[in-house]
């Protein structure tokens, strides 16, 4: 185990800050932080600073996320163009990321772009039984007189609405 020491924690947040900046390569006005999918960093080794062995988790937002890959290749780049080259990626899935991982920023980010945000939870949990869809605010006119065009947008994780009174169709970022 490694002393917490100030060399460490100025290590530990120059790190954070290199990573906590990589965008999502599918939304970009996100980051990986913003997104929640950045769950761990663990320094590791008796060489402080540049030579520390870094292990960086991150959790997909789902299990078939095509950006994952990327976003590995990603983060060890930046790393190593700040002069770390000894970093290991790993995907961790369990838990299981939850859009209640997403930062209030990061959904604020969403709603500007013309994504809505992820409600903070859901409405209704099984519409089965109440025959009604969730009430899913349009990001531009900030009604909720919205309905569902399809149960995917334009990527997995999105669903595609459109706003009944502004007549815009948009994102949803679905609840997982």
């Amino acid at each position: 185990m490694i002393p917490q020491n100030a060399e460490i924690k100025n290590t530990r947040r120059e790190i954070l800050d290199i990573l906590e900046g990589i965008p999502d390569p599918e939304i970009p006005v996100l980051t990986i932080a913003d997104l929640g999918i950045l769950r761990d960093l663990i320094l590791e080794g008796e060489d402080l600073g540049k030579k520390s062995k870094i292990h960086v988790v991150i959790t997909p937002t789902y299990s078939g996320c095509p950006a994952m890959d990327m976003i590995r290749q990603q983060i060890q780049f930046e790393l190593i163009s700040h002069g770390y080259a000894d970093a290991v990626v790993e995907s961790r899935l369990s838990p299981a990321w939850t859009t209640d991982w997403m930062s209030e920023a990061g959904k604020q980010k969403l709603k500007a772009f013309g994504i809505a945000p992820p409600n903070p939870s859901q409405q209704v949990c099984q519409t089965k039984l109440f025959h009604q869809e969730e009430a899913i605010q349009c990001p531009r006119c900030n009604g909720y007189h919205t309905a569902l065009i399809s149960q995917f947008g334009s990527t997995p994780c999105k669903a595609l609405y459109r706003c009944l009174d502004c007549e815009e169709p948009f994102d949803y970022f679905k609840c997982h």
